[in-house]
């Protein structure tokens, strides 16, 4: 393929100064069943390109599902009347040289069962008898499981060299049990919606843990009906890893982009608190905080070796010792903007140009074991699993919510909790943060849904922590 679209470049017609083609080819499979009656088993493919053309230092974009020479001339015909339409309006001009410089390589996502290793008929057996483990009694009144593969092959070329081949392996899943008694509902998953969301092939899905962690399940959400609710006040609120993914995702990932700092997302999800004065001097956090863009952990999600545009990945820290670094910003990005970035340019599709987005931002462990963090904790709330978010468009002040809890009296867990929230400001909290445990407790997770553009795209983000300490944060229960 990548000498076809070479040669394809090559026989475009249009006076730019640079052509770029990135074709993508993806195919998924959903399948989905529900107390235990499978409700979804689809499949689909989509296959296009994306064509880029630079002309008087503005880009412009178009896109074709077909990858024949006649379709791709069009295509980049559109685009180069859309950059010539473009240069009226320039606010920056760009070169090949700084935006798209050339690259050579390729990726492949680390597997070892192909998607094809089974059949359709003993995967929904699997979910099947999920479900079944998940109703632990009759109180449970809801079941789910279900997964989603993705198979997905990029290529991009451009007329100064580029010549890149990726593929990936991405697997997806989720289980939830819902359970009630009178007029109390409480749900537990499988530490949040489709948060198992990684790289890697069908050894992700019936693992040997499985079922120990769909019991669990369904055990936790018939335990969360007869709990107290959390209590209203201030105190230590010590965080899980799947609650730090949604923590470090809205209070840190989406503030540093720079396209949303520079204006580009107002319009549509806001902005930030976050100035181009601050990278290099804001205190973001307290000093154990080490926030690094790592597309080169494997089997995390967004892992990747070139980004949508051709940059190289590396690993980068966006905060390092509390102080902020670099931000979440492509080539044209940190051109524009004259600050540090990361190979972040990404797209959902062949038919969306590549924006800032963010891939596996991770927060970096530090010292201590979980027993080690609360056990000198007289009073605090220990919380798990995203249930619900809720921030403003600058990314400032933010409240979310937790599935499960558990009180922590006198250096021991104790009473479990039911409706945990807790609130603060993003400076505010990432300063409170007094101990990140080491690796023992670290553990990723993702999501295939983050959001962001327009029109929307819909994008797979990753995101490991360990556990985390926060003092004097306000926590309360579902009535406040």
């Amino acid at each position: 393929m990548l000498s076809e679209l070479t040669q394809a470049i090559n026989n475009i017609q249009v006076p730019a100064e640079w052509i770029g083609i990135r074709a993508v080819k993806e195919t998924s499979s959903h399948r989905n069943v529900r107390d235990r009656v499978p409700q979804r088993n689809g499949k689909t493919t989509t296959i296009g390109a994306m064509i880029e053309v630079l002309v008087d230092g503005c880009i412009g974009y178009a896109a074709t599902n077909s990858l024949q020479q006649q379709d791709l001339q069009t295509a980049a015909e559109t685009a180069y009347k859309q950059a010539v339409a473009a240069t009226a309006w320039s606010i920056y001009k760009f070169t090949s040289a700084t935006a798209r410089p050339k690259v050579v390589g390729e990726y492949y996502s680390p597997y070892i069962k192909s998607f094809d290793a089974i059949g359709s008929g003993d995967i929904n057996n699997v979910l099947i008898q999920a479900c079944k483990t998940l109703k632990v009694n009759d109180t449970i009144v809801q079941t789910v499981a279900e997964i989603v593969t993705t198979d997905r092959e990029t290529w991009f070329v451009s007329s100064n060299g580029s010549e890149v081949y990726q593929k990936f392996l991405f697997l997806s899943s989720y289980y939830g049990a819902t359970a009630q008694d009178g007029g109390i509902v409480q749900q537990r998953t499988s530490n949040g919606w489709q948060a198992h969301t990684y790289q890697g092939g069908l050894e992700l899905f019936s693992d040997g843990e499985l079922w120990h962690r769909v019991q669990k399940i369904g055990e936790q959400a018939v335990e969360l009906l007869h709990t107290e609710e959390c209590p209203d006040t201030c105190t230590n609120l010590v965080l899980a890893p799947d609650q730090m993914m949604l923590q470090i995702h809205e209070s840190v990932g989406h503030p540093l982009e720079i396209d949303r700092i520079l204006g580009d997302e107002r319009n549509y999800a806001g902005g930030s608190f976050v100035k181009l004065s601050d990278f290099g001097n804001l205190v973001y956090g307290s000093p154990l905080m080490n926030i690094t863009f790592d597309p080169t952990v494997p089997g995390e999600i967004a892992s990747y070796a070139f980004d949508d545009t051709g940059a190289v990945a590396t690993k980068e820290y966006l905060i390092k010792e509390g102080i902020l670094q670099r931000g979440v910003g492509s080539l044209e990005s940190q051109a524009r903007a004259g600050i540090p970035g990361v190979a972040c340019a990404r797209a959902s599709s062949w038919n969306r140009p590549a924006i800032d987005r963010m891939a596996n931002l991770n927060l970096e462990p530090g010292e201590g074991t979980f027993e080690d963090a609360i056990a000198n904790i007289e009073h605090g709330v220990y919380m798990e699993s995203n249930r619900s978010w809720s921030i403003d468009d600058r990314r400032y002040k933010f409240q979310f919510g937790c599935e499960y809890a558990k009180l922590i009296e006198n250096g021991k867990l104790t009473k479990t909790l039911r409706n945990p929230n807790y609130r603060a400001t993003t400076p505010e909290f990432w300063g409170s943060l007094v101990q990140v445990c080491n690796s023992s407790t670290w553990e990723m997770y993702g999501t295939p849904f983050c959001g962001k553009g327009e029109p929307n795209q819909a994008i797979w983000v990753g995101h490991g922590s360990p556990v985390c300490v926060f003092a004097n944060v306000e926590v309360f229960g579902g009535g406040s």
